[in-house]
């Protein structure tokens, strides 16, 4: 196997296997194994378990970021669009549980270079869906440039991982419902049928 398709089996794996035990309760030896490699070709990509992760962490975040912005880019209503990157996100969810997790559950990582990390990540998604929301968060009042745009779109953000974790103990729930009880909150509101 060439580098390339080396690491590319080594990231997959450390996803895996850091989603399931946590960066502490992961060693790069649990990684190697589970990736069929030896440590010291793992050692040969990356130089040390929080450099692995890190990549893992950025590599998961850019494909989150290009899979839902293309949604909230797309073409159609605002309504349209807003009802397509739900689906997208809980599509996302469902199918890369793993990266859902790696990305959005709270570990208890005591290390401040990771803590930084996953805040400079978060940041960035944040960004990137304000400057793709930008037309449609003018559209109700908001310059995107205000700080509560950015509290609009963590909330937006946030509330549908919600729902994603809410899934993971009700897998039954058909996606469908769940994107339309999201379109029902986040499109209608609570108050609009009053």
């Amino acid at each position: 196997m060439r580098g390339p398709a080396r690491k590319a089996v080594i990231t997959a794996t450390a996803l895996k296997v850091f989603a399931e035990k946590g960066y502490h309760g992961t060693s790069l030896g649990d990684i190697a194994t589970a990736a069929g490699v030896a440590r010291t070709v793992l050692y040969d990509h990356f130089p040390s378990k929080r450099v692995l992760l890190l990549a893992v962490m950025q590599e998961e975040n850019a494909s989150l970021v290009e899979y839902i912005g293309s949604r909230i880019a797309g073409s159609g209503s605002p309504e349209e669009r807003m009802r397509s990157t739900i689906d997208a996100y809980f599509s996302f969810a469902q199918s890369r549980p793993d990266a859902r997790k790696l990305l959005f559950d709270h570990f208890a990582e005591d290390d401040p270079e990771i803590r930084t990390v996953r805040q400079g990540i978060r940041e960035s998604r944040t960004q990137a869906a304000m400057a793709l929301l930008a037309g449609d968060i003018r559209s109700v009042g908001v310059e995107p440039h205000e700080p509560i745009a950015e509290a609009m779109v963590e909330l937006i953000i946030n509330g549908l991982d919600g729902v994603a974790q809410w899934w993971e103990r009700h897998p039954d729930m058909p996606k469908p419902m769940l994107v339309e009880g999201a379109m029902r909150l986040l499109w209608s509101g609570l108050g609009s049928q009053r």
